[in-house]
């Protein structure tokens, strides 16, 4: 029978046509992003050590970075110290296959992912973002999830406690002793 076809395609256009759109217009509409979204990454500098772990764990080798020594004198050591100071920090996002092994390497907690997700160019060359792009973006990072009441704390968290409680002890032990002394001093 001929015409079956174009029958089951107008059935299917008019049904449709009834039916109310479910689509989001997307620049006129914010989209509603699910917490913790991964969109870009952001850079605080003032935690990057130079250690250059994530440009050597990336498997695109997208992460630039370029550092120099600088002398430290740290008073009452034998000789002056050397740290690295970070000269260039630069993301190709047009190679990055947002695989988030340079945010999970970084010993530091200096990357982290930005929910931001608007930084389309019209130059490819563009997509190369250096220090000052990156650190825009950490404003918008979203602050780490509360850790759960009833769950067990933190291996730091515990540690700092234990070890807050033991300075307290040895505080009241030394101030206990020193009331005791019977010179009045503590």
């Amino acid at each position: 029978m001929k015409g079956i076809g174009l029958a089951k395609g107008l059935a299917v256009t008019l049904k449709t046509m009834t039916r109310r759109a479910t689509t989001r217009q997307y620049p006129d509409v914010e989209p509603e992003l699910p917490p913790r979204t991964k969109g870009v990454i952001a850079l605080i500098e003032e935690n990057c050590t130079v250690c250059m772990l994530c440009a050597r764990e990336c498997p695109d080798w997208c992460i630039y970075i370029d550092s120099h020594k600088e002398e430290v004198v740290v008073p009452g050591a034998a000789r002056a110290r050397q740290r690295n100071v970070l000269d260039q920090f630069t993301i190709d996002f047009s190679l990055c296959m947002y695989c988030g092994i340079c945010v999970d390497s970084c010993p530091f907690d200096a990357l982290h992912w930005s929910p931001e997700f608007e930084y389309a160019e019209y130059d490819v060359n563009d997509l190369l973002h250096g220090r000052d792009r990156l650190r825009e973006w950490v404003l918008t990072v979203p602050a780490p999830p509360a850790q759960d009441a009833n769950g067990a704390p933190a291996k730091e968290q515990a540690a700092a406690e234990k070890a807050l409680a033991a300075a307290a002890a040895k505080a009241a032990a030394q101030a206990e002793a020193g009331t005791e002394d019977g010179n009045g001093r503590m």
